[in-house]
Parts: structure tokens; sequence; C-alpha cells
């Protein structure tokens, strides 16, 4: 599944001060009561995620939708913003990147294209480059009123209606929001689109392994059972009896929320060493950004990629402010990818590389970012997976979501809602209204 090493995060360890093993334990302890709601069921804010996890309902109802989505089309847009995209964008990075054994991943069919803004240059470059007999549309919005999704929705009916005739158009579309009158569900069921519902009270950061996750996944060809599966087997871990320290998920609460409230560590740096995993970090910084911040609380994501961002950002990392907890995911690609030839690197101050694989290079890359992290006196763990696939990534989202709601109990918010972004979407109808040209 996967492994978590924090050596390097609890005193006594090489990587300096971190937190008291007491601090720690005693930051772990006070999860107990949390992991005994969850576990047991008892908690209801909680239920509404592992639902679709641990009863495996909806994907038998949803492959005909997929499998005609992935015959009849040879790229497939995907409106939505935040939650309604990233998850579902998360899920199908797996389907043209992968670091699982056996061979590469073929290129995915029909295309996916996650559009969650509203630039219209995007949409100009987007619509130049599909043909619209060969288009489809998934629209995605949790309360069916999310004010950009909409935009994106009437607009992409507009074009489409005039291109292919109205009748036609609307059987490229297919609309997911929650039961109830909805502006998305009205509006969808006036012109004789489809509508499948979101699930009732489930927040759209926690939303991947739900029909919005897993439908895109799905007409990507990804294998959703599995995806959810990796999700299972960290529930089960969770509820194995362990002691609250001995959790990943616990651990992972307590290290960053002991680091910030008693070392002023108030940035955690998301850093995997997979391409494939780039929009996971997008995913996350959104999960644990709108859950925690709240009441002057939480602490800033910062997501990155190596090896990429050690050429950008290291330098900051190493000897800049010591306010950075960092988490670096790897996995197992020692022995993969291609060789690098040894008569053409003797001879020159790069010998060592005679006869090593693009993946050596990788991990050595990553084994040496964590350490010097260490030497430096910066906080950092590891998680380490065996390969890039479906279940992998369904036990990382399944972490990483438990994680954001135990640091949340420790830090005594919610985290579930983010009211303070109602604001700016109140006064972009205003002013949208009142005609204001900005």
């Amino acid at each position: 599944m996967y492994r978590q090493n924090f050596e390097y995060c609890v005193s006594g360890s090489a990587g300096g001060p971190g937190l008291s093993e007491a601090r720690f334990l005693d930051l772990s302890g006070r999860l107990a009561a949390s992991l005994a709601e969850i576990n047991g069921g008892t908690r209801v804010d909680v239920q509404a995620i592992l639902d679709d996890v641990t009863e495996s309902t909806g994907l038998e109802a949803l492959e005909p939708v997929a499998e005609r989505y992935a015959e009849s089309f040879d790229d497939v847009i995907v409106l939505g913003t935040g939650g309604s995209s990233l998850g579902g964008r998360t899920l199908c990075s797996l389907a043209s990147v992968s670091t699982a054994p056996g061979p590469d991943a073929s290129r995915v069919q029909p295309r996916l294209h996650f559009m969650d803004n509203v630039d219209p240059a995007g949409f100009d470059a987007l619509f130049q480059s599909v043909a619209p007999g060969r288009t489809g549309f998934l629209v995605i919005s949790k309360s069916g009123g999310t004010l950009e999704t909409l935009a994106q929705f009437l607009c992409c009916l507009d074009v489409f209606r005039n291109a292919l005739g109205e009748a036609v158009a609307v059987k490229h579309f297919t609309s997911i929001c929650e039961p109830g009158p909805r502006p998305l569900r009205d509006i969808s069921e006036r012109h004789g689109i489809d509508v499948l519902d979101h699930p009732p009270g489930l927040g759209g950061r926690f939303s991947a392994f739900s029909i919005t996750g897993t439908l895109p996944a799905m007409i990507a060809g990804l294998d959703a059972e599995a995806v959810r599966q990796g999700a299972r087997d960290v529930l089960a871990e969770t509820a194995g009896g362990a002691a609250p320290e001995d959790i990943p998920a616990v651990a992972g609460a307590a290290i960053n929320i002991g680091l910030a409230l008693d070392a002023g560590v108030t940035q955690t740096v998301m850093m995997p060493y997979l391409d494939g995993l780039v929009n996971f970090g997008k995913w996350y910084r959104q999960l644990w950004a709108e859950s925690l911040g709240k009441d002057g609380r939480g602490t800033t994501p910062i997501d990155a990629l190596g090896t990429v961002d050690q050429h950008s950002q290291l330098q900051l990392y190493l000897e800049g402010p010591r306010d950075k907890f960092f988490t670096i995911i790897g996995a197992e690609t020692s022995g993969r990818g291609q060789a690098i030839p040894a008569d053409l690197a003797q001879g020159t101050d790069f010998d060592y590389l005679s006869g090593k694989r693009l993946g050596d290079l990788l991990r050595a890359e990553q084994a040496a970012t964590a350490d010097v992290l260490a030497e430096n006196g910066c906080p950092v763990r590891t998680l380490s997976i065996p390969g890039l696939e479906e279940r992998a990534l369904g036990a990382l989202m399944m972490h990483f979501m438990l994680e954001t709601i135990l640091a949340a109990d420790l830090l005594d918010v919610s985290p579930f809602g983010q009211p303070a972004v109602e604001r700016g979407k109140i006064l972009a109808r205003t002013y949208l209204s009142a005609g204001i040209n900005i």
C-alpha cells in the first residue's frame, strides 16, 4: 500500500529538534476519540465520505454512461471547479502516466480535458482543437449553482447546438448535481439533458471516490473499484486496533499540527517525485487549505514537484525561514526507465551515470532531497508506494482526507464548508447584475 517514515520529525532523530516524543504521543492520543467515532460510524459529517468507499455503491450504474462516452467521443470536456474537478483530474492522471510494473499506460481514449477556469482564451483554444460531433461534456456542480460552471455550461451548450443542432447537441452532455431544485438540474432537464445525482451533503474536496471522480476515471479506462479498494485498505488499517500513534493518518496530523503550534511551522509542502502526482499536489492544496483555514488557524499548503522544484524552490527551503514541514512521496522506480549509455557517459564528469536508469536517478534525487532537508533541520517525512496505480492512489487520497479531518479536530475547527469564500461569490454576482465593468 504505502509506507510512511517520519523519523526526521520527532526529537532524538538525526533530523533536528522536531516534536518531542512526549508531545507527539500526547497529540496522537487526543485523536483516539475521533478515531472511535469514525470507525464506529457515529460521526455523521464524515460518514458521507466513507459511504461510497465502504459500500461500493453506484459503479454498476455508471458503467453504461462511461461506456457510451468512451465509445462515442474522442474528447470529453469536464466542466467544474475546485473539488468538482480536482479529484477527477487527479485520478485521470493515471491514464497517461504510470510507474506501476509492466508496460507504460497507452494513450487515453477519449482524451479528457478539465476546464475549471473561465478564461475565454482557454475555451477558444479548446473549441478549435476538438470536433463537435466527437466531443462530450460532463458538467459537475455539487450545489448546481456554481457561477463559473453554469457560465461554462451555457456557453458550451450554445456553441454545440449551433454546430450540431439542439436535438443532437444535448446528447453530448451529462450534468451532475445534488438532488432537488437546482439551477443546473433545472436548465438540463428543460433541454432534455441527462442529470445524475451528486451524493447529498458530500463536500467537493472530499468527493473523489464518488461519481465526481469515478465517472471521469471510468471514461478514461481506469479501474474505479481498485481506487476504492485502496481507500478501504487505509480505513481497515485505521480500524485495526493499533495505538493512535501507529496509524499513519494520525501520526501525520499530530506532526503537522504539533509543529505549527509549538515550532511556528506555518507551511506544509507536498512534493511528490512522480509526474503522475502533479495534480495530486493541487488536489491536496485545496483539501488542506479549505478544510483548515478558519478562525485564524491552519497552515498554508504548497505544492511542488520533484525533481523540477529542486531547481526552483529548494534553495529557499534549505536556507530560508524554518517555517515549513515537508512531505515527499515516491515510488519504487529503481531499475526502471531508459538506461544511460555507458559509452556516452564514460570519460565525462558524469561517468557515475553509466548503466544507470532514469528510475535510479529519480530515487537517488528523492532520497538526497529528504536527507539534505533533514540535515538542515527541516522536518520532513517520506511516503513510499510500490508503484503509481489505482489502488495506491486511492490509498494516498484516503490517507490525506483522514489526516486533514484529524488535523481539524486538533485545531478545533470544522473541516467542512468554506464560509469565507461565499462573500466573493456574492460580490461577483452583484457586479454582473449591476453591469459594473471592472
